[in-house]
C-alpha cells in the first residue's frame, strides 16, 4: 500500500487522489519550514550568547548551531504536546528533547560541558522559542487610551522594574508634570516647577532612580532626578539647544545625552559616574530633537530626522560612532525608540497624516514602515519594560495624554 494513500483501492476511484495527498504532505512541510525560519532569525541574537560559552569548552561553532537547529526544530515540532505556564512547558519539551535526541547532551558532555551548563543551554533555547512563537511586532497593538491632563509638549517616559513607568511632560504653565503606573493604578499628575522650553526627556539607571532633562528659558540643558527619596532642583548644565534633549544610559550611573545644535549638528554630552564631559559634535544635518536608546553595555542607538523628512540612524559599538544610516520614511515628528531586549529595536514617529508610525530592527534587518492608527499632535514616546512589551505615549488633539501598548 503507498504510504501517502493509506486508503489503498479508494484513489482509483477518485482521480488525483494520491497527487492530493502528495500536495498536501507538500504544503504542511513547507509550512513547517517557514515557521523554523521565521523563529530562527528571530532568535538568532538572542543565542549568540550561548555560542560564547559553549566556545569555552572548544565546542566548534558549527557544531553548536547544528544542535541549536535540532533544539528549535523539536521545539516547534511539540509545541502542540505540551501544557501549562511557560516553565512548565520549557521543563516538558526539555524531557521530550532529552528523551528522543539523547545523542545531543552526549556529543556536549565529550566537550567537558557540565550536564547543568547542557540543561541550562537547551532550555534557554526552547524557551526563545516558545516566547517568539507567532510573535509578529506590527499586529495586536491595545487601542487608544486617554489619561487625560493639559500637556504642552511631547511626553517623555521611563521605567525603572517591571511594570512601572513614569511618564513627563511640559504642563499649561511650562512646568514639568508628572504621572506614573504602579503596576495597578495611573496616579494623578505631579506639578514639579521649572521653566522648560521643550519637551522633556527621561531615563532610569537603576532601582527607584529617574534623570530627567530638558530645555531652559536660555536654551540650557535642565537637569532633575529622583534619587529614591525626593526629587532634586534643576541643575543647569549649559549648552545652546535648538531642539528637546535625548537621553540613554547603558549602564549603572552613566547618562548619555544628546541634542540638536545652532549648526543642525548632533551634539552628546555623557556622565560617567563622577562628572559630566563638554559637548561632543557628532555631525548630520538633522531637522528635529534626536532620539536615543541603548540595548546593552556600552552600546548606543541615535534617531534623528534628516533633511528629506526621511529617518536617520547613527550607533555607538563601544568603539566608534557609525556614520548616519537613512532608514526613508516621511516623518512629521522626532522620532522615539525603545529597546525590547539586545539587538531589537522598535522606533516611532507620527507620520504625514498624523497616524503613529512603526519601524523594527529585528537582529538581522530593518522592517517596513507600518502604518498604526491614531491622530497624535506630538513626537511620541516609547519604552519596553518586558521582553516582549511595548508602551507608546502620545499628545492627543485636545492636549491630553495618550497611551497604547503592546505585548
Amino acid at each position: 500500500m503507498n504510504r501517502l494513500d493509506p486508503y489503498g483501492a479508494f484513489s482509483a476511484y477518485v482521480p488525483g487522489f494520491t497527487e492530493m495527498l502528495i500536495d498536501y504532505y507538500d504544503r504542511e512541510q513547507r509550512a513547517r519550514d517557514q515557521e523554523f525560519d521565521d523563529i530562527w532569525r528571530i532568535i538568532r541574537p538572542a543565542l549568540q550568547p550561548l555560542y560564547a560559552t559553549l566556545g569555552q569548552y572548544y565546542v566548534p561553532r558549527n557544531v553548536s548551531r547544528y544542535i541549536f537547529r535540532v533544539v528549535v526544530q523539536m521545539a516547534l515540532q511539540h509545541k502542540n504536546d505540551v501544557s501549562g505556564s511557560l516553565d512548565q512547558r520549557v521543563q516538558q519539551l526539555f524531557h521530550i528533547v532529552k528523551t528522543q535526541s539523547p545523542w545531543l547532551f552526549v556529543v556536549l558532555q565529550a566537550y567537558r560541558v557540565p550536564e547543568k551548563e547542557v540543561g541550562h543551554l537547551v532550555k534557554t533555547v526552547i524557551r526563545e522559542v516558545l516566547e517568539n512563537i507567532g510573535y509578529q511586532p506590527e499586529q495586536d497593538w491595545s487601542k487608544w487610551e486617554s489619561l487625560g491632563g493639559g500637556v504642552s509638549s511631547g511626553p517623555a517616559v521611563a521605567s525603572w522594574k517591571e511594570n512601572r513607568l513614569d511618564v513627563f511632560a511640559r504642563g499649561a504653565e511650562h512646568e514639568l508634570l508628572h504621572k506614573w503606573w504602579d503596576g495597578v493604578r495611573w496616579s494623578d499628575w505631579e506639578h514639579l516647577a521649572g521653566a522648560l522650553t521643550s519637551s522633556p526627556a527621561a531615563i532610569s539607571w537603576g532601582e527607584n532612580r529617574i534623570d530627567v532633562f530638558a530645555r531652559g528659558a536660555e536654551h540650557e540643558l535642565l537637569h532633575k532626578w529622583w534619587d529614591g527619596a525626593r526629587w532634586s532642583d534643576w541643575e543647569n548644565l549649559g549648552g545652546i539647544l535648538t531642539s528637546s534633549p535625548a537621553v540613554a544610559s547603558w549602564g549603572e550611573n552613566r547618562l548619555d545625552v544628546f541634542a540638536r545644535g545652532e549648526d543642525r549638528y548632533l551634539y552628546h554630552k555623557w556622565w560617567d559616574g563622577v562628572r559630566w564631559s563638554d559637548w561632543e559634535n557628532l555631525g548630520g544635518i538633522i531637522t528635529s530633537a534626536p532620539e536615543a536608546v541603548s540595548w546593552g553595555e556600552n552600546r548606543i542607538d541615535v534617531f534623528a530626522r534628516g533633511a528629506k523628512r526621511e529617518l536617520l540612524h547613527k550607533w555607538w559599538d563601544g568603539a566608534r560612532w557609525s556614520d548616519w544610516e537613512d532608514l526613508g520614511g516621511v516623518l512629521t515628528s522626532s522620532p522615539a525608540a525603545a529597546a525590547r531586549r539586545a539587538n531589537r529595536l522598535d522606533v516611532f514617529a507620527r507620520g504625514a497624516n498624523h497616524e503613529l508610525l512603526y519601524k523594527y530592527w529585528d537582529g538581522q534587518q530593518w522592517s517596513d514602515f507600518v502604518h498604526l492608527d491614531g491622530r497624535i499632535t506630538s513626537e511620541p514616546a516609547a519604552i519596553s519594560w518586558g521582553r516582549n512589551r511595548i508602551d507608546v505615549f502620545a499628545r492627543g488633539e485636545r492636549h491630553e495624554l495618550l497611551h497604547r501598548w503592546k505585548g
